[in-house]
């Protein structure tokens, strides 16, 4: 009996080894992004403050860098969350704004727009633990310093992503449904009122829908395409929507990238070519897990949008929970906000939403990434 018991204590030791060798490996494993040395970039760290600090957007108005990003314990839906917007001369010495909170609901993904010399601030509202908001409201400045209180954008249920404009007259804004499946491109002429363009999807599960305007005025579209999905075990199917169209653009053609899901793009163009700045899932298809799973690793990356591929041209230094970035060209560099856990480790994204996170910025030389693009992707669309 005495020999049962020593066997079993050694079969429980040597178990309990290897599970703790196991999570080991999966805790501490080394960051393997994958950043080009060529782009020479600048990476520091604008808000380090121990919070899970998520969704940024970046704008520069009024010879001012505006920053945006979420506060929170972790990456679900909290009535702790808070959006705090602050301001820089140089991107690197922030002064805080302002706080915006919700009250008993959770705030997220915050963009900037500025429309008739006002800057717009969009955010989405969320109930309950998953991050699955179902309103987008407004609020919105002339100084910087006072702001409108916060109200409900219509048409309601849809969320919205990045307005842009061509003219300063049109304003455009593609949205998706608060219950996914379907995306549309609305318009404005005062970032208020919007009104219904066209519908570029149904579908897939669609949500996170993005756009940039092309040198010919055409609008190409990105879309976050979740598929049949399981939250822990991601999606075989998931892929990024690619959509194209022309003025008045209430006809959409459309392809498939199976690159990655792109989640939280930014998109932006230099030089007639579109780029994307948005989340990779280095492991795609390739683990018994699919895209995008809670056990696989993430990056923020650059990528070339073309009218019917995704290029990945580089990753930023990034690991865990990571993305949903935003963008600035001015003088000659791209300053790029995100977010991510530490990057000293290649944490699974499962990890990264109950740990800390940061707020990188990040400069690169517009040349040198266009450079890089055309060396891996050619000049053409």
């Amino acid at each position: 009996m005495k020999k049962i018991f020593a066997w079993i204590g050694i079969v429980f030791l040597c178990m309990a080894f290897i599970g703790l060798s196991i999570i080991g490996v999966w805790y501490f494993r080394p960051n393997t992004a994958q950043v080009e040395e060529s782009l020479e970039m600048e990476v520091w760290t604008a808000v380090g403050d121990g919070m899970h600090n998520s969704n940024t957007d970046l704008i520069f108005w009024n010879e001012t860098f505006y920053l945006v990003h979420a506060s929170s314990p972790y990456h679900m839906g909290t009535k702790e969350s808070k959006l705090v917007v602050l301001k820089s001369k140089d991107a690197r010495t922030w002064e805080h704004v302002r706080d915006l909170k919700v009250g008993g609901e959770d705030v997220r993904d915050p963009k900037f727009a500025v429309i008739h010399d006002r800057l717009f601030l969009y955010v989405l509202k969320n109930l309950g633990f998953e991050p699955e908001p179902y309103c987008t409201a407004q609020t919105s400045t002339a100084d910087g310093v006072n702001w409108s209180p916060l109200q409900d954008v219509e048409p309601q249920g849809w969320l919205f992503w990045r307005p842009k404009t061509r003219d300063s007259r049109i304003w455009y804004v593609t949205a998706y449904w608060h219950e996914h499946g379907k995306s549309i491109l609305l318009k404005s002429n005062n970032g208020t009122q919007w009104e219904q363009v066209s519908q570029i999807h149904t579908g897939d599960r669609n949500d996170e829908t993005a756009f940039e305007f092309l040198p010919d005025g055409d609008m190409v579209v990105t879309a976050r395409l979740e598929g049949r999905r399981a939250w822990h075990q991601g999606s075989n199917d998931a892929s990024t929507l690619i959509a194209v169209s022309s003025p008045p653009y209430m006809k959409w053609s459309k392809t498939r990238s199976h690159l990655t899901r792109l989640d939280g793009p930014a998109l932006f163009s230099y030089k007639g070519q579109v780029y994307a700045v948005a989340r990779f899932d280095p492991e795609g298809y390739s683990r018994w897990y699919g895209m995008s799973s809670l056990l696989g690793r993430k990056r923020t990356a650059v990528y070339r949008v073309g009218r019917d591929r995704l290029v990945r041209i580089s990753d930023l230094p990034s690991a865990g929970d990571t993305s949903y970035p935003g963008v600035v060209m001015k003088d000659g560099d791209l300053f790029v906000s995100y977010y991510t856990s530490t990057i000293r480790r290649d944490y699974s994204w499962l990890l990264g939403l109950v740990l800390k996170s940061d707020i990188q910025m990040a400069r690169i030389g517009l040349e040198k990434l266009s450079d890089l693009a055309e060396r891996k992707t050619g000049a053409r669309n």
